[in-house]
C-alpha cells in the first residue's frame, strides 16, 4: 500500500505530452510490465479532448495477460481485446500478425459482459489472414512441452507455438480467419491439423470433434467482422491509434534469448510493416505519425525459466503480483533488479523508442533496498552492452544465452528510478508514471528536452523482419 497518495491523484490526469497521434506500446522487458494499464490509459477519455478510440495488435495471440483495473475497481486480464476496451467506443482490430483463438475469445467476451462491457465482440474486427489457433494446437503445445521434462522452455500452454510452426510448414494449409466463412473449406483446414496433432503426438491425449469445432469457429465468423488490409488504412486515416504489444523484447523470437523464447515478433517490427504499408497505399500518409513508447517496471520480473541475471530470491518471496502467479505451463513468476543491460539490449533489438513508460513506482518507493544493475561481468569482463545480432540466426542467439547465463551484476543502488532510466538508457525521456493499477495512478511529465528527437522514417516492410 503507499504511503502517499500518487502525483496521478495529488494533480488529476491530464494528457500524455510528447507523444503523435498513434502510439507504438511495447514491453522492453521479458513481459509483465503493466502495457495494459499504459494502453488503458493512452485510451481513456477523461479530461482529455479525445482519448485514442482504437488498438491495433500486433503480435502474440491468446497467451496475452495485460491486466487492466479500472477506477471503479472491475479488473480483467486482456488477452485477445485491446486494452482500451474498459473505455467505451474503443475498437480493437486484431492484425494479420496475430493468433486468433475464437474459442479463448469468447470466454473473454463472456467475462467482460460481466463487468458490463456487452458490446466488446461489436467493436472488433479481425484481418482474414490472421492465423487461426485450434484446440489442436494448445494440445500439441502441451504435449511437446511436457516431453521436455526438466528443460522446458516456458510456454504459456495456450498453443501459440505450434500455431506459427504449422504454417511455417504449410502456408497454404493453415486456418486463417477468412476460412470461418466458408464451412467446407474451415472443416477441410481444421481436420488436417487434427491429423496432423494424432501422427505427431499419438499419446497425446483427446480433442474435440472437428465438426464441434468447425460449429464453433463458424459462430465466431458470424458474430465478428472479418476484413482485408484496406480496413486497417482507414482506421489509421480516421482514428488515433494503440498499437499494443504482447509479452516483451527479451522474448522475441529472433532476439530473445533463445530458446526461451515466443514464437512471435515482439518488437515494434510488425507495428511499423503495417504502418508502412498504410503510409504507401495512402500516399505517404498513414493518418499522423507514430511514437514508439517503451514500457518497463521500476524492477525486472520474469515469468518461467531462462537467462535472469538479476533475479533475487528475497524479492520473488517479498514482492508478489496478485495478479501474476506460478502457473503450470509458465513456470514461476521471478523477480529482480533493475536490469540497464538488458534493457540497452531491448532497445536496440527493437530499433530503439521514442519516450518510456516506468510502472510499479510505488513498489519501488517502499523499497529503498531495489537495485540497478549498471553492468555485468562475465568472465572477469565488463560488459555494459550485450550485441544485437540480425535476425534468423537462433544458433547465435544461443550462444548469447549461454554467455548471459554466466553473468553476474554490478549492482549501483537505484535511488531515483526515473532519473536512472532516463541516465542508463541513453536519454530517453519518462513521459508516464505509474504508482498504482489504475490509470488514475499515472502520472504524465512533457520530456525534459525542449523539442523531440529527429525521427527516423518508419522501414519498408522488406526492411523488418515480420515474424
Amino acid at each position: 500500500m503507499r504511503a502517499h497518495p500518487s502525483p496521478a491523484r495529488r494533480r488529476g490526469a491530464a494528457p500524455v505530452p510528447g507523444l503523435d497521434r498513434h502510439v507504438i506500446v511495447v514491453d522492453l522487458g521479458f513481459g509483465d510490465a503493466g502495457k495494459g494499464t499504459v494502453v488503458d490509459r493512452l485510451c481513456s477519455r477523461g479530461p482529455e479532448p479525445a482519448g485514442r478510440s482504437a488498438v491495433v495488435r500486433f503480435n502474440g495471440g491468446a497467451q496475452a495477460a495485460h491486466n487492466v483495473v479500472a477506477p471503479d475497481g472491475r479488473h480483467h486480464t486482456f488477452a485477445q481485446f485491446g486494452s482500451g476496451t474498459f473505455t467505451r467506443g474503443v475498437r480493437t482490430h486484431l492484425s494479420r500478425f496475430m493468433m486468433i483463438d475464437p474459442l479463448a475469445l469468447a470466454s473473454e467476451a463472456a467475462h467482460l459482459r460481466s463487468l458490463g462491457v456487452a458490446d466488446a465482440l461489436d467493436r472488433l474486427t479481425a484481418d482474414r489472414d490472421a492465423l487461426l489457433t485450434t484446440p489442436y494446437h494448445r494440445a500439441a503445445n502441451r504435449a511437446r512441452e511436457a516431453a521436455r521434462g526438466a528443460d522446458r522452455h516456458g510456454s504459456c500452454g495456450l498453443g501459440i507455438g505450434e500455431t506459427a510452426a504449422y504454417a511455417l510448414a504449410d502456408p497454404g494449409g493453415a486456418p486463417r480467419a477468412g476460412d470461418c466463412a466458408s464451412r467446407p473449406r474451415l472443416r477441410r483446414r481444421l481436420a488436417a491439423v487434427r491429423d496432423w496433432y494424432r501422427d505427431t503426438f499419438p499419446g497425446g491425449g483427446e480433442v474435440p470433434p472437428v465438426d464441434d469445432c468447425a460449429d464453433a469457429f463458424a459462430a465466431f465468423a458470424e458474430r465478428v467482422r472479418i476484413v482485408d488490409a484496406t480496413y486497417l488504412r482507414w482506421l489509421l486515416r480516421t482514428r488515433a491509434v494503440v498499437f499494443e504489444g504482447a509479452q516483451g523484447v527479451l522474448l522475441d523470437e529472433w532476439h530473445g534469448f533463445y530458446p526461451y523464447t515466443t514464437w512471435s515478433t515482439t518488437t515494434s517490427a510488425n507495428a511499423e510493416t503495417l504502418l508502412a504499408e498504410a503510409s504507401a497505399a495512402g500516399g505517404g500518409s498513414a493518418g499522423g505519425g507514430a511514437t514508439r513508447l517503451g514500457v518497463l517496471r521500476a524492477y525486472a520480473t520474469r515469468h518461467g525459466p531462462g537467462p535472469f541475471v538479476t533475479e533475487d530470491a528475497t524479492l520473488t518471496a517479498e514482492l508478489p503480483d496478485r495478479h501474476n502467479v506460478a502457473g503450470r505451463w509458465q513456470g514461476a513468476f521471478r523477480v529482480g533488479h533493475l536490469d540497464a543491460v538488458a534493457l540497452r539490449y531491448a532497445l536496440e533489438a527493437t530499433g530503439g523508442v521514442d519516450a518510456l513508460a516506468v510502472t510499479h513506482l510505488d513498489v519501488a518507493r517502499a523499497r529503498p533496498d531495489l537495485r540497478v544493475c549498471r553492468a555485468y561481468t562475465i568472465g572477469g569482463e565488463r560488459v555494459e552492452r550485450l550485441p544485437v545480432g540480425p535476425p534468423g540466426d537462433l544458433e547465435r542467439q544461443a550462444a548469447l544465452t549461454r554467455r548471459v547465463q554466466t553473468a553476474r551484476p554490478v549492482y549501483s543502488p537505484l535511488a531515483d528510478p526515473v532519473e536512472t532510466v532516463e541516465r542508463e538508457l541513453g536519454g530517453v525521456p519518462v513521459v508516464l508514471r505509474s504508482y498504482g493499477p489504475t490509470r488514475d495512478d499515472q502520472d504524465v511529465r512533457a520530456p525534459r528536452e525542449p523539442g523531440p528527437a529527429p525521427r527516423r522514417a518508419l522501414p519498408r516492410p522488406a526492411d523488418r523482419p515480420t515474424g
